[in-house]
């Protein structure tokens, strides 16, 4: 009872504070209608039904994420649900080459792989949900599930707009003049806001947000895959031998032949040569 005669009196001073700074009334009486109105309003709401908005979490380890992803969102379905969100992510956490021939490599990694979903589950089959889920899973890490009371929320966004949609219609029919057209445009868009507001709410009772996470423990993938390095790639030992031997060939008859393009240069040099032993021989006296 208390409750609802300080709703009624904030109602008032709502009505009167709008009054003193941008709207007038013409009479006493219609100042004295309007407050019995909301009275009256006040009291009618306040025997609405509970608005319970409930959300849960789960965090859970499994033993293949892809399948109880598929499970999760069949499950949904069956319920009348719907999967708002759905991400699987794989990480790898190390890997390793191990070299096999000359081409191949065997590439050994260990990756993890984990999965977030979000889904909408209608409100009274939520702890039949939550249940049937946690049997996918190999244990559970944490589950929460939090229930928040919007009565008075929705009770109050009501009266605002009933409030709002009372004072335009008195403003339509010439029972009050307000003052400032700016204020009539706010005053539509609050009562806007104001249902909205309460529709979110009614969707939030109807349906319930579920998070949830699970992973999977590491796995090992073994992949034979081709030898990227140039380096590694030769070709047999006796090949190689018979090419060295060809190469070697060829790089006599190089030589021989550039020897035979400077040879101008190897007869100057055999003459001077010559010349100096003939002088050697004539003009430097033997030691006794």
């Amino acid at each position: 009872m208390k409750t609802k005669i300080l709703v009624v009196l904030a109602a008032v001073a709502l009505l009167a504070a709008c009054k003193g700074k941008n709207y007038e009334y013409a009479n006493t009486d219609k100042r004295a209608s309007a407050a019995d109105t909301v009275g009256i309003a006040a009291d009618t709401l306040f025997k609405g039904p509970d608005k319970l908005v409930k959300t849960a979490d789960m965090a859970f380890k499994v033993k293949n994420v892809q399948q109880t992803g598929d499970s999760v969102s069949a499950l949904t379905n069956r319920l009348g649900g719907m999967v708002m969100h759905h991400q699987m992510r794989s990480e790898v956490v190390n890997s390793q080459d191990i070299r096999v021939s000359d081409d191949s490599v065997l590439h050994v990694s260990a990756f993890n792989t984990s999965a977030d979903m979000t889904v909408k589950i209608p409100s009274e089959k939520l702890e039949g949900f939550m249940i049937k889920v946690s049997h996918l899973g190999m244990y559970i890490t944490s589950r929460q599930m939090d229930i928040e009371d919007k009565s008075l929320d929705y009770l109050a966004e009501r009266m605002k707009t009933n409030n709002r949609r009372e004072m335009i219609a008195q403003q339509k029919s010439g029972k009050i003049t307000i003052k400032n057209p700016d204020a009539v445009l706010s005053l539509k868009d609050d009562l806007v806001d104001g249902q909205i507001n309460n529709q979110r709410i009614d969707a939030a009772v109807k349906y319930s947000n579920i998070s949830l996470s699970f992973h999977q423990s590491n796995t090992i993938l073994k992949e034979m895959v081709a030898n990227d390095d140039p380096s590694a790639y030769q070709l047999p030992f006796f090949k190689r031998l018979g090419m060295a031997i060809v190469n070697g060939w060829a790089m006599f008859t190089e030589f021989i032949i550039g020897l035979v393009n400077v040879w101008v240069f190897l007869l100057a040099g055999i003459g001077v040569w010559v010349a100096y032993r003939t002088y050697k021989k004539r003009y430097v006296p033997l030691k006794v």
